[in-house]
């Protein structure tokens, strides 16, 4: 789709030639209509003096070439006349052995004739009576150096305008240019929104943008209200139902309790405390984060290795390598969720130590997360990534994490494996293909 830009432009030019067409043929038009106007009036008084030109002779009628202007004596000058009387025809000796058409209509001849050698004439006729006799005058001139001094003009006039077309065409694009700034900036301040670099679009702006860049400015105040809301409500609610549920644990543990209800009880509790837990490592690893902010490797994996250390003790040597400045092109809160839950399986099965490694592929970006565990058999790989299932119910993870993970990495294209790691443990290997911009 063409740019405002552009079609301003494409419009400026069709009706700059539309207008400046119109405008030279129109100028043109009424210049050769004053013109032979004109000319009519000079070819009225040549046919006049013709007229005078004509004396009674012996013979009868006689032309006294004496009272002739010279250009009807010379051959081919661009005058020429014809008398018509009776049955008797004069011609100038200017046309020499070509014969001029008799007109059919008094006046000036709207319609031009090819004349000798490549003239073109403009006739005028005119009907008297001399001495009694009836006659007609037809007086023509040359009209081709108007003509060629018209399409000389028209050729200059189509330079000029094409020249000061270009120069309105440049003047234009400044302005438009100028004029559609305040666009441009608006629209790089939505990128730097949809980056995380902002929080809200600046509000000094002209006055037509002002209530689209209120009312975008207001849906984010919204938007990020409602996710500080949601975030503390599930904190709140978590924390509170911390003691209830030490409450029910500790009375499942009961020895009164029939022994297959006790492990029923037991085993549905667990399965609570594992989710809340699980909700509670979620808010706690995303914390505060502008809508639709992106992953900046440098600044999110610190804070995130620092919270997975505090979590499950300093044994645990937790490393990560990542190019400096790589930005993954997904949102921050999926990224921290989806490496959370890895990182958060690595550290529960790891024996000292979980490594994750970033690298940028020629069609998108690679995650490695390795750690020194038992790792799993191969038989059982496709098994565990099934949601819910775990191969050890002593030791929570490698299940509904990595099931989320899996599900969230095909939302994207992705493609998740699991593989013998370097470290003597599980490998899980996560390629995410380029993400288009939006």
């Amino acid at each position: 789709m063409r740019s405002i830009q552009q079609r301003l432009s494409l419009g400026l030019v069709v009706i700059w030639l539309v207008s400046g067409l119109l405008l030279v043929q129109a100028s043109l038009w009424l210049f050769d209509h004053g013109l032979r106007r004109y000319l009519e009036s000079g070819l009225r008084e040549e046919a006049q003096g013709l007229l005078i030109a004509l004396v009674r002779g012996p013979a009868g009628l006689q032309l006294n070439e004496q009272r002739l202007a010279p250009a009807y004596q010379r051959p081919f000058s661009g005058h020429y006349f014809r008398i018509d009387f009776s049955e008797t025809v004069w011609r100038s000796r200017s046309s020499w052995d070509y014969e001029l058409l008799r007109a059919s209509a008094p006046g000036l001849q709207a319609e031009l004739v090819e004349g000798p050698r490549e003239q073109t004439l403009l006739l005028y006729h005119a009907r008297y009576r001399r001495f009694g006799e009836d006659l007609s005058i037809t007086v023509a001139q040359d009209y081709r150096p108007v003509l060629d001094s018209f399409n000389q003009v028209r050729q200059l006039g189509l330079g000029v305008g094409i020249g000061a077309l270009l120069l309105v065409l440049w003047l234009q694009r400044l302005t438009v240019r100028s004029a559609l700034l305040p666009l441009e900036q608006v629209r790089r301040q939505v990128a730097q929104l949809q980056d995380g670099q902002r929080g809200a679009l600046d509000s000094q702006v002209p006055a037509e943008l002002e209530p689209l860049v209120a009312q975008i400015n207001r849906l984010l105040a919204h938007t990020e209200d409602s996710l500080k809301r949601s975030r503390h409500a599930l904190g709140n609610l978590g924390h509170a139902l911390k003691t209830p549920l030490a409450v029910l644990v500790s009375l499942a543990a009961r020895e009164d309790l029939d022994p297959g209800l006790r492990a029923t009880v037991q085993e549905q509790l667990g399965q609570i405390e594992q989710r809340l837990s699980r909700e509670l490592g979620r808010a706690r690893l995303a914390g505060e984060v502008l809508p639709g902010a992106h992953f900046q490797c440098a600044e999110e994996l610190p804070g995130l290795f620092a919270t997975l250390q505090m979590i499950h003790g300093d044994d645990l040597l937790l490393s990560w390598d990542a190019p400096a400045g790589l930005r993954l092109p997904w949102d921050r809160e999926d990224l921290l969720e989806m490496l959370g839950n890895l990182l958060d399986n690595a550290c529960k099965w790891a024996d000292a130590r979980v490594r994750l490694t970033i690298s940028r592929q020629p069609d998108g970006f690679r995650m490695e997360v390795d750690d020194d565990g038992p790792g799993i058999d191969p038989a059982a790989r496709d098994e565990v990534l099934n949601r819910g299932s775990r191969l050890d119910e002593q030791v929570a993870g490698h299940g509904l994490g990595l099931a989320i993970v899996r599900d969230m990495v095909e939302s994207w294209q992705g493609r998740l494996q699991l593989s013998q790691g370097p470290l003597g443990g599980l490998r899980v290997t996560l390629d995410l293909p380029q993400k288009k911009p939006e």
